[in-house]
């Protein structure tokens, strides 16, 4: 008994030690950040110079919007439908409803769009953000967090990420498909958008980009839109706030990594570690923001698009890799898409700074078919985010390329952190108090 109890102390003492032992991780995560800057930031062949939008660009597009706001508010509304329109409309509604079943479904549909229309920029980093949200979502069933956080506080999270991710797809999805059908009838259908309940931010937009093939300007109004979208509907929605964006567990954002976003790429350095691929993205300061998070959206369109070597390693891994939604999808050298602990034996340490202990399990990371049920989508909130004529416009602006945004060290070391509060919550027996 006595030995039991030594025991137990003496690995209460193992992890207060590795937890002081994190302001040296910190310190060496700097220095791995300050050569990743460094090695990002080198003169190279193709500079990154950023999203470029012209003074002509954004004086011809405030016009058009102000302009159409003007016509709405005269009274102008949008004409009847025609047999022809209707069926469109129809067709559109059910394929977005047929792909809006789950995540992987979700995620699926961004990438064949974007396979077929690459112009859509959008598209592209809508289904790389849309893999980070499917991730999310197995890591609430996964090795780790289950062992901390209660059944509860699992299912709010769950439904905040998978409310939010439906409700972007059943938006901007309509509006890629009128797209796609515009092109096959070699005709604007835009004139559709408001049938399909799109904000009137959106027409002169994909107006706009029907004459002039502007893919900047549009991929930055998609996610001026998708952001202002989920405002009400999400971000300041009572329920939401109450079980998830207002909690302490939420604020805190350093076991949860929801507020980063990496898209896995190939790194051309023959000795990085940890194994390839590395994530290149960024983290997302205040959720609860719109502006910043406007922004955000709009720097990892900046990386994705423009960082030396960033497009041609994510267009490489998307179309490689089915998204399924574990983590083993990009680092199977860490997690596993098969359990291979029983979830109730008592947990083992198992990382060795960013790789496995030497005979060490892989961390479970189920895929989302195994973790979470398809739910139905709950009836959609109607109405336009779109009602100042001034404001949005100001996220209307270049955007350059970040200096750092190679996140691979900050996501293994977030992994880390995460491991030790499983290990001082279960010497503590008891779950994180969220």
């Amino acid at each position: 008994m006595r030995d039991g109890m030594k025991s137990e102390e003496k690995q209460r003492r193992a992890i207060v030690s590795k937890i002081r032992g994190i302001p040296s991780a910190v310190v060496q995560l700097i220095k791995q950040q300050t050569s990743a800057w460094l090695d990002s930031n080198a003169p190279s062949s193709s500079p990154s110079e950023g999203i470029a939008l012209t003074a002509v660009t954004l004086d011809r597009i405030e016009q058009a919007i102000l302009h159409h706001q003007a016509l709405l508010q005269g009274g102008v509304t949008s004409s009847s439908l025609t047999a022809e329109d209707q069926g469109i409309l129809e067709a559109i509604i059910l394929q977005t409803q047929l792909n809006n079943r789950n995540n992987v479904t979700r995620t699926q549909a961004y990438w064949t769009c974007y396979h077929h229309h690459p112009e859509l920029h959008w598209a592209l980093l809508a289904h790389m953000v849309s893999r980070n949200g499917g991730w999310s979502m197995t890591d609430l069933r996964g090795e780790l967090l289950p062992r901390m956080i209660s059944e509860a506080t699992i299912e709010h999270l769950f439904s905040f990420l998978e409310r939010a991710n439906a409700l972007v797809f059943q938006d901007a999805y309509p509006q890629l498909l009128l797209y796609a059908e515009s092109k096959r009838r070699k005709r604007s259908l835009f004139h559709l958008l408001p049938h399909l309940h799109i904000s009137t931010w959106m027409t002169p937009m994909w107006q706009d980009f029907w004459q002039f093939q502007d893919t900047a300007l549009l991929t930055i109004g998609l996610i001026i839109n998708e952001q202002s979208y989920i405002e009400q509907r999400i971000v300041r929605n009572p329920t939401y706030q109450r079980t998830v964006l207002d909690t302490p567990l939420f604020k805190t954002q350093a076991i949860l990594q929801l507020n980063q976003v990496g898209f896995p790429f190939r790194s051309m350095a023959i000795d990085a570690l940890p194994p390839q691929p590395h994530l290149a993205g960024l983290i997302l300061e205040n959720f609860k923001n719109l502006s910043e998070r406007i922004e955000f959206g709009k720097s990892l369109y900046a990386i994705l698009f423009k960082a030396p070597g960033i497009l041609q390693g994510v267009q490489a891994f998307a179309s490689a890799t089915p998204h399924t939604g574990s983590r083993s999808d990009y680092w199977p050298h860490l997690f596993a898409p098969i359990r291979k602990t029983p979830p109730d034996r008592k947990y083992q340490e198992r990382l060795d700074g960013y790789s496995l202990k030497q005979g060490a399990a892989p961390f479970y990371s189920p895929p989302l078919r195994s973790a979470w049920p398809d739910r139905p989508i709950a009836t959609v909130e109607r109405g336009d985010w779109f009602t100042d004529g001034k404001e949005p416009l100001k996220h209307l602006r270049p955007t350059s390329v970040p200096k750092a945004y190679d996140v691979t060290q900050d996501m293994c070391l977030g992994l880390s952190k995460i491991e030790l509060a499983v290990l001082g919550a279960q010497a503590l027996k008891k779950f994180v108090p969220f």
